[in-house]
C-alpha cells in the first residue's frame, strides 16, 4: 500500500486519531466504529493473502488472476442448441461432431466454435420473378427474363415463373455448412439449370396446357438428384409453377393460333362424329351387297349345276333313243315358243275351205288379263 499504519505516523490524513478533517473521532462506547481500524483490518487481511506478507503482488497472486480468468473463459464454451437447430462443434476449424438440441459445451473461441444452422425452417427461392413486400397488404413482383425465357422442344419460346420451397437437411447438416458457400445461389442456379432441361424436352402446348404438374414433379426430382450428387446436404420440398406463358411479345399472335387450333380441334371433332356415323352406314351397305352377290352366286352356280345335270340326263335319255328325244326337244321348245303369242293353227289337210283374207285374229277370244294362263286355242 502507499502508506504505513505505524504508531506514531498516523493515516494518510495526519497524526493518530486525526481525522480527514483535522480532529479524529471519538470513542465513546456506544459510538460508531472507527474507520482507521476498519481499513487496518482489511489491510492485514490483503497481507495474509497476497504471498510475502508485505502487501505486494508476487507469482501467486498473477497465478490466481491466470487461473480464475481461465476458468471464466473455459466458462463461455458452453452453449445451447433450439429444437429447430443442429450444433455443429469445429476445433481448429475442423469439425468435431453435433449435437442435437438441448445445453452442449464446445472449447471456446478462438480454439473452438459451433455453428447451429436452422434445419426446420422451409425457404423460398423464386427464378424469374421477385417479389418486394411494400406492406402487409401489397407486394410487387419485377420480371427476370434473363431467368424465364427457355426454349421448348419445338424451338418456341416460353415465359416461366416458379418457387422453389427447400430446407438443410436434418441428416446433413454437416454437407450443407462445409460444401455449400452460397446456398441460395447455388440451388437458384440448379433450378434454373433443371427447369430448362424439362422444358426442352417438351412442345410448347403440352407445357402450357397438360404438362405443368408433371414438369414440378420432374424439375423436383432432377434438383434433388444433382444437389445430392453435389453433396449440399439440401431437401427440396416442392417446385410451384406460378406463371406459364408465351413470352409478351408475341402472345396476341399466340392467342390468335390458340384459337385457330382450338377451331381446328371442334372441326376435326364434328368430322370425326360425322365418320363415326357414316362409316358404319356404308360398311353395313358394304356387307349387304357382298350378302347379296354371294347369295346370286350361289343362285347362279346352282341353276348351272341344275342346268348341267338336267342336260345330261337328257343327253342320256338322247344317247338311248335319239329320234324321240329329239322329238320331244322340238316339241318342248315350240311349246315354250309358241305358248304366250297369239296364233292360229290350220290343218294343212282340211285348210283348202279357208279364205286367204279372212281376218282370222278377230275371231279369236279376246286375250285373258295379266297373270292369267294363256288361251290355246285351235281352229280346225
Amino acid at each position: 500500500m502507499p502508506w504505513s499504519n505505524q504508531s506514531g505516523g498516523g493515516g494518510p490524513w495526519g497524526p493518530k486519531n486525526q481525522g480527514p478533517w483535522g480532529s479524529g473521532p471519538q470513542r465513546n462506547g456506544g459510538g460508531p466504529p472507527d474507520l482507521e481500524d476498519l481499513l487496518k483490518r482489511g489491510q492485514d487481511r490483503l497481507k495474509g493473502i497476497l504471498p510475502g506478507g508485505d502487501g505486494s503482488f508476487g507469482f501467486r497472486g498473477i497465478l490466481l488472476i491466470l487461473l480464475g480468468a481461465v476458468l471464466l473463459w473455459l466458462a463461455t464454451g458452453f452453449y445451447t442448441v433450439r429444437p429447430n437447430e443442429v450444433g455443429i462443434n469445429l476445433v481448429f476449424g475442423r469439425y468435431a461432431g453435433s449435437t442435437g438440441e438441448g445445453l452442449g459445451y464446445n472449447f471456446p473461441y478462438p480454439i473452438g466454435s459451433v455453428i447451429k444452422p436452422d434445419v426446420t425452417s422451409s425457404r423460398i427461392i423464386e427464378i424469374g420473378v421477385r417479389s418486394n413486400t411494400q406492406s402487409r397488404s401489397r407486394v410487387q413482383q419485377s420480371s427476370v427474363t434473363d431467368e424465364s425465357l427457355m426454349l421448348t422442344g419445338d424451338e418456341n419460346i416460353v415465359d416461366i415463373d416458379f418457387a422453389v420451397q427447400w430446407q438443410v437437411n436434418p441428416a446433413k447438416a454437416t454437407d450443407f455448412v462445409f460444401n455449400l458457400q452460397n446456398p441460395d445461389g447455388t440451388i437458384r442456379v440448379v433450378a434454373e439449370s433443371a427447369m430448362r432441361e424439362v422444358v426442352g424436352r417438351r412442345n410448347i402446348q403440352n407445357i402450357l396446357t397438360t404438362d405443368r404438374g408433371a414438369i414440378e414433379a420432374e424439375v423436383r426430382q432432377l434438383m434433388q438428384d444433382t444437389l445430392n450428387f453435389y453433396g449440399a446436404g439440401v431437401e427440396i420440398r416442392q417446385v410451384n409453377l406460378q406463371k406459364v406463358d408465351p413470352p409478351a411479345q408475341v402472345i396476341d399472335a399466340f392467342r390468335d393460333v390458340q384459337a385457330a387450333r382450338q377451331d381446328q380441334d371442334r372441326l376435326r371433332n364434328e368430322a370425326e362424329t360425322y365418320a363415326s356415323r357414316i362409316v358404319p352406314e356404308a360398311r353395313g351397305k358394304a356387307i349387304g351387297i357382298v350378302q347379296e352377290a354371294e347369295g346370286y352366286k350361289e343362285r347362279a352356280t346352282n341353276e348351272a349345276q341344275g342346268n348341267a345335270s338336267r342336260f345330261l340326263s337328257v343327253y342320256e335319255q338322247y344317247r338311248l333313243a335319239p329320234e324321240v328325244t329329239r322329238e320331244r326337244m322340238y316339241l318342248e321348245t315350240m311349246e315354250h315358243v309358241l305358248g304366250p303369242t297369239n296364233k292360229v293353227i290350220l290343218d294343212q289337210r282340211g285348210g283348202q275351205g279357208v279364205v286367204p283374207f279372212l281376218p282370222l285374229e278377230s275371231l279369236q277370244p279376246q286375250r285373258p288379263a295379266a297373270g292369267a294362263a294363256p288361251a290355246q286355242g285351235a281352229a280346225r
